[in-house]
């Protein structure tokens, strides 16, 4: 059955002989304008001090933590490739290491960018509280834009479907689904409007005032809200159930979920 919805073009943008795909070039400027946003709120961001009125967080420590952050998110997301695609791994373990095979996961990307930044910021003396806290909603803006990329690739795609807005590409690509021809669940365009839905529900909360602690609840809460809404649209990914109907991301972001929402607990009884 034809999908509703056909993309039939080229995903690649050529440079001379050099051909580099439209997702990754979309990726590069919604990462880079998610920085913009960190500095710009950062600078309107109060730092816990003692002087009145307290300084501002500074964006000069944006680009040391970023030394942190990315390392730390390709670890993070390289062993959750590898815990979804364990059976494999176990299998041939040199290929772990491998960067030519295999792919980063979201699920353990974000803590581990966490992670790395908040290494960083031990090392450097920063308030990664407040860091954490203004890069709330431009994490947010980066997770639910950098899903939608996916579109140009013909990454993500669901489960065969036969409903209205079943998406199909067409054409030679080269596309990263398997079978992108067959008319599927758009489980990437799911994904990025349950981020979205999170991302505006953040903001209304941290316009009303919430979180006025800054003490990095504001993130933790964001990241245990988009894992729930990850984990729901994995619902019609094509990856095989291990645990029940669950699948191996959808245990991992339930465990990501469960620690976000015991650590924002412990923060609020301080």
């Amino acid at each position: 059955m034809p999908a509703v919805i056909s993309f039939e073009f080229d995903p690649l943008v050529y440079v001379g002989d050099v051909s580099i795909r439209m997702q990754t070039v979309a990726i590069a400027l919604i990462v880079f304008g998610a920085l913009l946003l960190v500095a710009r709120i950062g600078q309107v961001t109060p730092t816990a001090s003692p002087y009145v009125p307290p300084p501002t967080l500074r964006p000069a420590e944006l680009m040391f933590l970023i030394l942190g952050i990315i390392p730390g998110a390709v670890i993070g997301g390289r062993l959750d490739y590898v815990l979804v695609h364990l059976d494999y791994y176990l299998a041939h373990p040199s290929s772990i290491v491998d960067p030519t095979q295999g792919a980063l996961g979201l699920g353990l990307a974000v803590p581990g960018a966490i992670l790395g930044g908040a290494f960083i910021a031990e090392l450097m003396d920063a308030q990664f509280d407040r860091w954490m806290h203004a890069a709330t909603l431009p994490t947010l803006f980066l997770l639910g834009a950098g899903k939608l990329t996916s579109v140009l690739a013909g990454e993500g795609q669901g489960q065969p479907a036969d409903v209205w807005w079943a998406t199909a590409y067409l054409g030679d690509g080269p596309w990263s689904s398997l079978a992108a021809y067959v008319p599927s669940h758009p489980a990437q365009v799911y994904e990025a409007a349950l981020t979205v839905v999170v991302l505006v529900l953040m903001g209304i909360a941290l316009r009303m005032g919430g979180f006025a602690s800054r003490n990095g609840s504001a993130l933790l809460v964001a990241i245990a809200l988009w894992g729930t809404g990850r984990a729901i649209a994995a619902t019609t990914w094509r990856d095989a159930a291990v645990v029940g109907p669950f699948g191996a991301e959808q245990l991992i972001l339930g465990v990501l979920v469960l620690i976000c929402v015991i650590l924002v607990l412990r923060r609020w009884r301080r």
